[in-house]
């Protein structure tokens, strides 16, 4: 009979078993699949991984539930699941393991982002946690194991769960990069120092990385915390060989850093990808002559890290933010990046502009997912070949966090001060088939700058010095569901945006209407910047009230541009409604970004015309 895992890891090491995934692709299993639902499909499948580490020596059974949140199910929709699919898989460990082994519940990761860099908020994320832990405890483990931690903030909300659903001891298991910190650039002094405040009573890792450096990001850990250690590394890096991940570390080789881990405190010692029961097998023989080390013996107290300073004000940011503390009424003008390498055209535009007085452009991001030239590229261009002041907007799409921050610190080195922050939805107009990719969303990109201009990456890590980015946040005054459009704007503003920018707008009172609760929650104290479009033909207002998300034009307006039809008449009128709504829209908000229909400036130049005139006559 088995006696409590705690009281076990005080007098000895305790060997956990290898990979799930890893065994079950080995049998045949599609990288597709939802490998937690075999626990209802093939239970023989899952049995078998079991009873071949539980031969190689293992004594701690992890349960195939790595992905069994409520979360991650719900990609397979599976999300009614959770409970069935959790029992099952405890109850299948536990047939295995039987009474002298242990059962530990494994919780993995949701795969996306907790706030405030994504959309799931905390209490979400430890709801789902504990749902599946209820179902896990209900199935009858001994302990849990939360691993391959990306977010420390994540593994917290887990722990609570878990200690929201039972007494059972828990172990969390971050994941790390070759550097010791993890994905999000948390240092592991930091994570193992958060992690025993917790109380957590096993701090380990697990996954991602070999057992190199895995060994010395737990020595680091080791210096910071008493509390027992745990390592499960990777068989080495991955190397693709015909299209399969093979993973090239020998089970001798493991097994040598496991008697290493052993003396740098770990107290339970297993494998994560690419380890099978061989693996394990040669890990269990090192853990009977190795010789215990006493990570209590090196704890070093290390305080917390001093408070980051506060951003730049907005005034001391860029020209444009200078004018919009100032209470000036900015004019930005669009500029779009061309198609090739060549721009020429560009920069005259914006030397055009500059000569007419336009505060700033802006260059949008991804337009038309076509092959044209980078928004980033292009806007340094202009700010320093033209010297004119530049928002660049900047989409999430297809870009992960780490290349959010290394792209946005290489922009400010280059003279980029003002950013608008988007998510951007599935490519529109596109002519090649693509696949999107959105680790974070536009209030996690607004965050992102905002640690930035605080010196603080991601991980809130110092990076020596900060930045000073003017942050734009998109706002829709026509979204189909105003309340969550009204929602996400609260939270950009928790996050530190400074001024919001509207979609097209073509009617003035429903702006109006629509700005009051935005008011209202900023306290009047926050710039929004309005969006026009001058209308060029009849077949372009069809288009745009048509084909492009987030545009409404009113029939009397479409009506006037039926009329108009096409040509100079139809640009005319186009202006001409574009003035109107300027001149009536100038009241209530504090700046314009004028959209330059296929290149032409000057009909921008003439919309902005009205801001020098007291009254605009009807048509």
């Amino acid at each position: 009979m088995r006696e409590p895992f705690g009281e076990r890891l005080e007098k000895r090491v305790v060997v956990c078993d290898g990979a799930m995934g890893t065994m079950l692709y080995s049998k045949g299993i599609s990288l597709s699949r939802c490998f937690d639902e075999l626990n209802l499909s093939a239970p023989h499948l899952v049995k078998e991984v079991h009873l071949g580490y539980v031969k190689a020596g293992a004594e701690v059974v992890e349960t195939n539930t790595f992905g069994a949140t409520r979360l991650r199910l719900a990609k397979f929709d599976l999300g009614d699941k959770v409970r069935e699919i959790n029992i099952a898989g405890a109850r299948l460990a536990r047939e295995v393991a039987g009474d002298d082994l242990w059962v530990a519940g494994a919780v993995g990761p949701f795969g996306l982002r907790l706030e405030p860099l994504g959309p799931t908020s905390r209490e979400e994320a430890r709801q789902s946690f504990r749902e599946q832990i209820e179902a896990l405890v209900e199935g009858g483990v001994d302990l849990v194991i939360i691993e391959t931690m990306v977010d420390v903030e994540e593994a917290h909300q887990a722990l609570l769960a878990a200690r929201d659903a039972s007494r059972l001891p828990v172990v969390v298991q971050m994941t790390i990069r070759e550097d010791g910190a993890t994905p999000t650039g948390t240092p592991p002094e930091d994570f193992a120092r958060l992690l025993d405040e917790w109380g957590t009573d096993v701090i380990g890792l697990n996954c991602s990385v070999g057992p190199a450096a895995v060994l010395e990001t737990l020595e680091r850990m080791a210096r910071v915390t008493a509390k027992k250690l745990s390592a499960q590394p990777n068989a080495g890096m991955p190397r693709t060989v015909e299209g399969r991940a093979i993973y090239l570390c020998s089970p001798e080789y493991m097994a040598s850093y496991a008697a290493r881990f052993i003396q740098a405190g770990a107290r339970l010692v297993g494998g994560c990808c690419g380890t099978t029961p061989e693996h394990i097998r040669a890990i269990k023989t090192a853990v009977k002559s190795a010789t215990l080390g006493d990570s209590r013996a090196v704890v070093e107290v290390v305080g917390r890290r001093l408070e980051a300073p506060e951003p730049p004000p907005v005034e001391q940011r860029s020209p444009l933010g200078r004018k919009l503390a100032a209470g000036g009424f900015p004019v930005i003008v669009e500029i779009v990046p061309p198609k090739g390498s060549d721009a020429a055209q560009e920069i005259e535009g914006a030397r055009y502009l500059a000569a007419h007085g336009v505060d700033a452009v802006n260059i949008p991001d991804g337009t038309g997912a076509t092959a044209r030239m980078s928004a980033i590229s292009l806007a340094a261009i202009l700010k320093q070949q033209v010297g004119v002041d530049v928002l660049l907007h900047y989409s999430t799409r297809d870009r992960n966090v780490l290349t959010i921050q290394s792209e946005l610190l290489g922009a400010y080195a280059l003279g980029l001060r003002n950013i608008l922050a988007l998510t951007r939805d599935t490519a529109q107009y596109s002519t090649v088939q693509e696949s999107a990719i959105f680790e974070v969303d536009a209030i996690g990109l607004v965050n992102i700058l905002n640690s930035l201009n605080r010196g603080l990456d991601v991980g809130a890590n110092p990076l020596g010095a900060q930045t000073g980015f003017l942050i734009g946040a998109a706002l829709n005054p026509q979204a189909v569901n105003l309340d969550e459009e009204l929602r996400r704007f609260e939270y950009k503003l928790k996050a530190g945006a400074n001024f919001a920018l509207t979609q097209p707008v073509f009617d003035a009172q429903g702006l109006g209407e629509f700005l009051k609760p935005v008011r209202a929650m900023t306290h009047g104290k926050f710039s929004i910047v309005a969006s026009l479009w001058p209308i060029t033909s009849f077949r372009n207002a069809e288009f745009l009230n048509n084909e492009v998300p987030g545009v409404t034009i009113p029939q009397p307006v479409m009506e006037r541009m039926r009329k108009a039809d096409t040509g100079d008449r139809a640009r005319a009128e186009g202006v001409r409604i574009a003035q109107e709504i300027l001149a009536e829209i100038r009241e209530f908000v504090e700046g314009v970004q004028i959209a330059s229909p296929f290149g032409r400036y000057a009909l921008a130049v003439e919309v902005a015309e009205v801001l020098k005139k007291d009254v605009v006559s009807s048509p």
